[in-house]
């Protein structure tokens, strides 16, 4: 069935496509941008592969767009074969929405919603198809990243965003076209740190009024290396004996992190403080954010620190080293080096004057370029761009 894009000056109807319904970087971009689109007057759905989470119910009652579950997999449930008739019904209710709310743009958010969704919109002739990359995709094979590129480079999507310039460097690598990229940062909501009570959000992460403290925050996953931090603890506490560590988020390497804590004798030093909804209250009361990440796109939870004027200490992967510059925001050290990062951390605890002046320029560049507003605008133009492009 053929359909006409949105009139010019009129709302679009925009899906968001994601893969799992849970906390993350990626989530947190989509979700925004929801929600950007929406007080604008858009029409917005965003819809996801799975509720890895749980986060169906809740997100209902939070947002004030359409939440979908295409309940495309169950996790640690069935066979083989019944995961693949769960994707294949997951699939077909997607059809069903592309069908029913005749959409005039579609953002894909992962590989996965790219290679999945994208082919059933163009199908179903969504007129702006816009696939994203948001960094390095473990385990990912050639073969697949072959396919992807074909079916950006073959109109499958229009183009693919790229989260930052190295990012941009990698599809280029994965063999996309350079006219099909389109380099958009990420962007954040400022963290709000006013009226934080520092004292009750230190207490509540084990670390006293007078304590240098440290804050992580990410998924306890591989990626995000958060033993590297564990394990350059006990060089700071050389210096600094009640220097206090906590790492906010939670994952599958929680049990493995707890028992380096303990073997390293850090169970009064090392917090894993869980996920919170409400980072802001340890992000204004943190005095150094450390970032030992493996890999990263453009990390959210960085520039939220940056946000709040926090100094950076953290690893030169890609995404990370666009923002932070070496002596202006922060400090860089090589990945899985333990004594560099310790090093760095010191030099910071031992230098308030440094640490401020590192997170005025932190928050100074976050809301001169990483700021939601920039973002959306900017995925706004090139929707419009692109159905104007439909039109002739």
């Amino acid at each position: 069935m053929d359909r006409t894009s949105a009139q010019p000056g009129q709302p679009l109807k925009i899906l968001l496509l994601g893969t799992q319904m849970a906390v993350g970087g990626a989530q947190k971009v989509l979700l925004d941008q929801a929600g950007w689109f929406h007080i604008r007057g858009h029409k917005v759905t965003a819809a996801f592969f799975y509720d890895r989470d749980n986060l169906r119910e809740k997100w209902r009652i939070t947002f004030p767009f359409p939440t979908v579950n295409l309940s495309s997999f169950h996790k640690g449930q069935g066979s083989l074969l019944q995961n693949g008739l769960s994707i294949l019904e997951g699939l077909w209710r997607l059809w069903s929405l592309l069908h029913h709310e005749k959409f005039d743009v579609i953002e894909t958010f992962t590989h996965d919603s790219n290679m999945l969704a994208l082919p059933l919109a163009w199908a179903a002739r969504i007129p702006v198809r816009i696939a994203t990359h948001h960094g390095i995709v473990a385990g990912i094979s050639p073969r697949r990243e072959k396919l992807h590129a074909w079916m950006i480079n073959h109109d499958i999507a229009q183009c693919i965003v790229a989260v930052s310039a190295k990012t941009r460097q990698k599809l280029l690598k994965e063999g996309i076209w350079s006219e099909r990229i389109i380099v958009i940062p990420n962007g954040i909501a400022p963290a709000q740190i006013e009226g934080v009570n520092k004292l009750e959000a230190r207490k509540e992460a084990g670390v006293g009024p007078d304590d240098p403290f440290l804050l992580a925050v990410g998924r306890l996953v591989y990626s995000k290396a958060h033993e590297i931090l564990i394990a350059s603890m006990p060089a700071v506490l050389k210096k600094f004996p009640n220097a206090k560590a906590g790492i906010c988020g939670d994952g599958i390497l929680r049990s493995t992190l707890e028992e380096q804590i303990r073997a390293l004798g850090l169970s009064d030093s090392v917090k894993l403080l869980g996920h919170s909804d409400h980072v802001a209250k340890f992000l204004g009361s943190a005095d150094v954010f450390v970032m030992p990440s493996l890999w990263e796109g453009l990390p959210i939870a960085l520039l939220e620190a940056m946000s709040a004027g926090l100094p950076i200490v953290a690893t030169r992967v890609e995404g990370v080293e666009e923002v932070v510059t070496e002596g202006e925001q922060g400090l860089l050290v090589p990945i899985e080096d333990t004594t560099a990062l310790a090093e760095a951390i010191i030099k910071l605890l031992d230098n308030p004057r440094l640490r401020r002046k590192l997170g005025a320029a932190s928050k100074a560049r976050v809301m001169a370029s990483y700021t939601t507003d920039q973002m959306c605008e900017k995925y706004l133009s090139l929707m419009l761009k692109l159905e104007r492009t439909t039109k002739k």
